[in-house]
């Protein structure tokens, strides 16, 4: 592929990830399109449905996880307690609302190969990250992986636009409260 339309594909997945963070994943493609600077067809020739986009937004998010996990694995040698704080921070950053949102909808009966494999590799580095935070005194050892990445995709999902405006900080006080509570 060429580098100016890998650009473009990315720019898309990009735009796709924000717009179902912050509307769900049934936003219109049109919208996404928009948002990315192109064309609905050229959309549809990156993407040829709503799940291939989906998958695209899930693999993304699932690759930026994996390495935030990785790095903070290497990190946790200097000062564990930032490690997991800024791990836990990034989950936050990565739109795991976003990845609910598409899996749920779209693919969530069906995954597919690279989504499901992506998402077995992430897990693994999140539990290998988690059972050393555990071992080291940080975080309770009844938390699993899959909770925690489940919990922070509904802390983060989309919410309708009334909760917003009655509730503007209730995303970072549910963050609060859940990083609080995964303390022994």
């Amino acid at each position: 592929m060429r580098s100016d339309a890998t650009r473009r594909r990315e720019n898309i997945v990009r735009e796709a990830r924000t717009l179902f963070a912050a509307h769900g994943a049934g936003v219109p493609l049109e919208s996404v399109a928009e948002a990315a600077g192109v064309g609905i067809a050229t959309l549809y020739r990156n993407f040829d449905s709503r799940s291939a986009l989906a998958d695209a937004v899930a693999l993304a998010i699932l690759a930026d996880m994996g390495s935030a996990a990785v790095e903070a694995l290497a990190d946790f040698r200097t000062d564990p307690a930032a490690a997991w704080h800024t791990f836990f921070t990034r989950l936050v950053d990565l739109d795991l609302g976003a990845l609910t949102e598409a899996l749920v909808h779209y693919v969530a009966d069906d995954l597919s190969g690279p989504v499901r494999d992506a998402q077995v590799h992430t897990l693994a580095r999140v539990a290998e990250l988690l059972s050393v935070a555990q071992d080291a005194g940080i975080v309770r050892p009844d938390l699993d992986a899959l909770e925690l990445v489940l919990a922070m995709g509904m802390i983060t999902r989309p919410q309708p636009e009334a909760i917003r405006s009655a509730t503007p900080r209730l995303v970072p006080r549910l963050v609060d409260i859940f990083e609080a509570g995964m303390r022994p």
